[in-house]
């Protein structure tokens, strides 16, 4: 996989905007958290990632690159609102209460689950599958484990399970 190099300028602007929700956090918390790793190695149509343990925060290059300002608002405090989640509750859901309260109450940034980017640059291949009411696309990693039998996937719509379309 070819590495993206993402602009300094760009990287300073990412670093800004995580230690500025820290600096927040801190005080509004009374806490001392340090600053966490940022890696820009998050791959698919994921923003970014928070590994907890390792008090990391991943993040989609491409994504980053053509969403520039959008993404640092937007995904960083998401993911350091996770971090943050795990230092003061432990395992909880993961866009949970606590989690919507450290976006709203603690960092002042709407809590959206998901991002709204386009994902057309960075979608893999996928896979038909249809339900009783509609057709799914499956990623390439879901439809092996199913080829595999090591998973199959029901409809949150009818409940039914997925069956992988017809040529």
């Amino acid at each position: 996989m070819k590495t993206l190099r993402i602009p300094i300028a760009l990287q300073q602007a990412v670093m800004r905007c995580l230690r500025e929700k820290l600096l927040i956090a801190n005080q509004r918390l009374d806490s001392q958290y340090p600053e966490p790793k940022v890696l820009y190695q998050q791959r698919g149509t994921s923003a970014g990632t928070a590994w907890l343990e390792r008090w990391e925060i991943r993040l989609n290059p491409v994504l980053l690159i053509e969403n520039e300002q959008l993404f640092i608002e937007e995904v960083i405090p998401h993911e350091l609102a996770h971090l943050l989640v795990h230092k003061q509750f432990g395992r909880v859901a993961p866009h949970g209460k606590q989690w919507q309260w450290m976006m709203e109450q603690v960092l002042n940034i709407p809590a959206r689950r998901t991002h709204k980017f386009e994902v057309a640059s960075v979608q893999s291949k996928t896979y038909g599958y249809h339900c009783d009411c509609q057709v799914h696309q499956l990623t390439v990693r879901r439809h092996n484990r199913v080829l595999r039998g090591e998973a199959e996937y029901r409809c949150r719509q009818c409940g039914k399970l997925l069956r992988a379309q017809e040529d």
